[in-house]
């Protein structure tokens, strides 16, 4: 069970929670309930009424919720044994399951009342519902739930609220939620034709045009830049291995799930690759390395697959086919604090480009759970100590999350805060002391003698599809200048201005402007409106005094002023900015 120490407004989402429950058993009293926890902006809980909910009924639980709140309960805990348990929830097939599993993990059962109505729980409630806003929360939607998230087991019917201490707060997340919705990253993506995804391919695994790659590849290439200038090489790995690799690095025992694999006709077993650090630990161990040549810094931006469930994937959030922008450094203990300060600095750069927020979590391993990690304590104790010391030398405050670490080490994760508020998991620096045992990565030290070297992993997009979609949404879809994949686009009056039009293209493309034409017979405002529906930076008017002056009248999509003036200063000013 967590240590985490709910808040204020947990302890009214979870009581929430509660009160759903009364609401739905008071119209189906016969309803099977699964769990009701808090989650991000709310809470849910599980049901299964033996059919699906009514049109209606939502609309219906929620005036009844207002109405329980109105009646002022109190609500209490105590905690219970298994038989007590067993006896209070008999007829709730899903709650015995649970008290079967925490009896046997040895965990404290508790059961919360809240009036008439008790719940196998943990606890974390307000003490009397009076101190919850009735006006500050709405049921919002039900959807389909597994029991436990197998396929195997029961579906069950979730019903999800949101709740927040104020009217006003809730108020303003329902804003904020109209303007995600119109900044969607599949809705922008379909309208500025970035990506797309095809039946015959399936789900997960998206298609990028030209426009899109463009910017997959500018991103990229800012990426390389930064780590270039720090040092890294660039390698290449191909996208299937043996499984004895991830054997002997532990993958294949924690995600074989996960694996697609692939069988040889001579019979062997393959994968493709979910990860990359393995395969670069066997660049690294193809010859001898002397102290002196270390830190040892590879990048490679390749492709991972991963077999994630159906009802899991969601656009370019969650996908099989997962580009990382990789890159590993093998260095000794001493060296290891410099060099993931490097990789800090690259990642502050780069979020810094797009005006994104950092906050810092120290993501630890949880030493009662020690059979989902790699390595002995004292390595974990050893490398989480490093971690917290680059913390304090940043001078930074860093949330500690518990049991958050990859199965080989901690991580120092960055959550962005996006332009509409909300937060998104992006870069990581993990220290990882297990891979170097496994594969037994040295070097030569001073005294001649070999030496255990350390190795750390570094994502700055981490995802290059997952930061693509943080991306559009955050700056809805409206590229910087040096980021959009058409920079320019020119739109003539009339036939008789092309030739003068294709000049300019040509000046352009010769100054490395993305640039396209717009020659249609249309009019001039219909060609601005779908100019700016594609957020082209810049949209190139020109008409008959253009083309006899040998100027240019340029719009920027941002500020909507139109300028007029060379080509040459057009280019001076536009190259300047992040237009």
């Amino acid at each position: 069970m967590s240590d985490h120490e709910p808040t204020k407004l947990e302890k009214k989402r979870h009581s929430l929670a509660h009160l759903l429950a009364m609401a739905v058993l008071k119209k189906y009293p016969n309803a099977k309930l699964g769990i009701g926890p808090t989650i991000d902006n709310g809470f849910y809980y599980d049901f299964d009424i033996g059919g699906a909910f009514k049109d209606g009924d939502i609309k219906e639980f929620q005036k009844t919720v207002k109405k329980l709140i109105g009646q002022k309960l109190e609500t209490t805990g105590k905690e219970v044994s298994e038989e007590e348990a067993k006896e209070m929830f008999k007829d709730q097939p899903f709650k015995l399951d649970l008290i079967d599993e925490y009896a046997k993990e040895g965990r404290t059962l508790t059961a919360y009342t809240t009036g008439d109505f008790t719940d196998l729980c943990r606890g974390g409630h307000v003490d009397n519902t009076s101190e919850i806003e009735a006006d500050a929360l709405k049921l919002t939607t039900i959807a389909g739930a597994y029991w436990r998230g197998d396929e195997k087991n029961a579906q069950l019917q979730r019903i999800y609220g949101i709740a927040f201490d104020t009217q006003k707060e809730l108020k303003e997340y329902e804003a904020m939620l109209v303007e995600a919705k119109k900044r969607d990253h599949r809705k922008l993506g379909r309208d500025l034709d970035l990506f797309v995804f095809s039946e015959l391919i399936g789900p997960g695994l998206p298609l990028w045009t030209p426009k899109g790659t463009i910017v997959r590849n500018l991103l990229d290439n800012k990426v390389w830049e930064m780590r270039k200038a720090r040092g890294y090489m660039q390698v290449d790995i191909p996208h299937i291995t043996k499984k004895d690799l991830y054997e002997k690095s532990g993958h294949w025992e924690k995600f074989s799930d996960e694996l697609f694999r692939i069988k040889t006709r001579e019979d062997h077993e393959f994968a493709l690759k979910p990860m990359n650090c393995p395969h670069h630990t066997q660049i690294y161990d193809r010859k001898p390395h002397s102290y002196k040549e270390l830190p040892v810094r590879y990048a490679n931006t390749t492709k991972v697959y991963r077999d994630e469930q159906t009802g899991e994937l969601a656009g370019l959030t969650r996908v099989r086919s997962i580009t990382q922008d990789d890159a590993h450094v093998f260095c000794r203990t001493n060296q290891a604090q410099d060099e993931m300060g490097k990789i800090w600095d690259i990642i502050e750069e780069f979020y810094g480009l797009f005006g994104f927020g950092l906050q810092v979590r120290l993501s630890l391993h949880d030493p009662k759970e020690s059979a989902k990690y790699l390595g002995t304590e004292d390595s974990w104790d050893s490398a989480e100590g490093q971690l917290r010391s680059l913390v304090k030398a940043r001078k930074v405050n860093a949330e500690e999350a518990l049991g958050e670490a990859a199965m080989y080490g901690p991580k120092i994760d960055f959550v962005a805060k996006d332009s509409l508020g909300r937060t998104w998991q992006v870069a990581t620096i993990q220290l990882d002391l297990n891979q170097p045992e496994r594969f037994d990565l040295n070097c030569i030290n001073e005294k001649g003698e070999k030496e255990r070297i350390v190795m750390i992993h570094a994502a700055i997009m981490g995802s290059i599809e997952r930061f693509m979609a943080t991306l559009i949404e955050h700056l809805g879809g409206a590229f910087p200048y040096w980021l959009a994949p058409v920079q320019v686009r020119i739109l003539t009056v009339n036939d008789k201005v092309s030739d003068y039009a294709r000049e300019v293209m040509a000046e352009l493309e010769k100054n490395n402007v993305r640039v396209e034409i717009d020659e249609r017979n249309e009019s001039i405002n219909k060609k601005v409106r779908e100019g700016d529906i594609q957020k082209i930076p810049y949209l190139m008017v020109l008409g008959d005094k253009e083309a006899k002056d040998k100027t240019i009248s340029a719009r920027c999509w941002r500020d909507k002023e139109t300028k007029s003036g060379t080509l040459e200063k057009f280019l001076t000013e536009a190259g300047s900015s992040d237009k």
